[in-house]
């Protein structure tokens, strides 16, 4: 069993340079929207990215959108590099810039611009979020999934919380296909540095914990997810694909033939064809 891949790539400099190096144009690229980068840079990247030849999605946090007219650019400069979808986050951003405050208004707007016509992915959070409840966050979903086409799950590390989660979903009414976010192989200290920088220090509790995960994924001196992708693939028909969280980490890994895990997955044969946040 493999699942369908996507990278996603933190718009710093140089990015597409690397990208274009590393990445074969057959891969699916997800570009995301930082607070301090702000969104022009997430779509600079995103049309160049696309005009190269990639299929591209780039992040649209709702608190870095200024104004409606904004969005309406946004949405027509991606029409114009035929990026046909995005993920909608409301975004880290303490103050919105604007009107939008979470991601069900843009999703409302991005409908109404496109028609309907334009894809959109949103965020689940198997491990819960700090500031919004369990109940908040489902209930946000099943109010975004009629403007949705996907879930894509916060980094996770657990696949048996990934597969509870998904489980979660269907049973309360949210049939979206769930993608699980999930670490590529990168250099532990990487990892850990990063991970808190963009928001998702919460799910690396774990590396103050005692126990057989804690000391597996702090031995040696890089991450693996191969025991993650494993555990996902426990369970058929619950996992639509694989979001990975690169950290511009694109170095291909050396594999052997019959390795079809997500830390083969940066190599170009591998990953051919491979069709945050409330």
């Amino acid at each position: 069993m493999k699942f369908p891949i996507r990278i996603e790539i933190i718009p710093a400099q140089g990015i597409v340079e690397q990208v274009q190096a590393l990445v074969p144009r057959t891969t699916t690229l997800s570009v995301t929207c930082l607070p301090h980068h702000g969104i022009e840079r997430t779509m600079r990247t995103a049309v160049e990215l696309s005009d190269a030849g990639y299929t591209v999605v780039p992040h649209l946090a709702g608190r870095s959108i200024s104004s409606r007219a904004e969005l309406t650019e946004i949405v027509r400069g991606c029409d114009a590099a035929g990026i046909r979808e995005v993920f909608v986050i409301g975004g880290d951003r303490k103050q919105p810039a604007g009107v939008y405050d979470s991601a069900l208004p843009v999703l409302e707007d991005i409908a109404q611009y496109t028609g309907g016509t334009m894809r959109a992915g949103v965020a689940g959070y198997p491990e819960g979020h700090p500031a919004v409840s369990p109940v908040d966050l489902l209930d946000g979903l099943l109010a975004k999934q009629h403007l949705a086409t996907h879930v894509v799950t916060q980094m996770c590390f657990s696949p048996e919380k990934i597969h509870d989660y998904a489980a979660l979903l269907r049973r309360e009414g949210v049939h979206l296909p769930v993608w699980a976010g999930v670490a590529g192989a990168v250099p532990r200290t990487r990892l850990v540095a990063l991970a808190g920088q963009i928001g998702v220090g919460s799910s690396l509790k774990f590396l103050s914990r005692k126990g057989p995960l804690a000391r597996k994924l702090l031995s040696g001196d890089r991450y693996s997810p191969d025991s993650l992708i494993a555990g996902l693939k426990s369970q058929p028909g619950s996992i639509a694909g694989i979001h990975l969280y690169s950290f511009n980490s694109l170095d291909p890994v050396p594999a052997g033939p019959e390795q079809t895990s997500t830390t083969a997955a940066l190599q170009p044969t591998m990953i051919r064809g491979a069709a945050r946040e409330h």
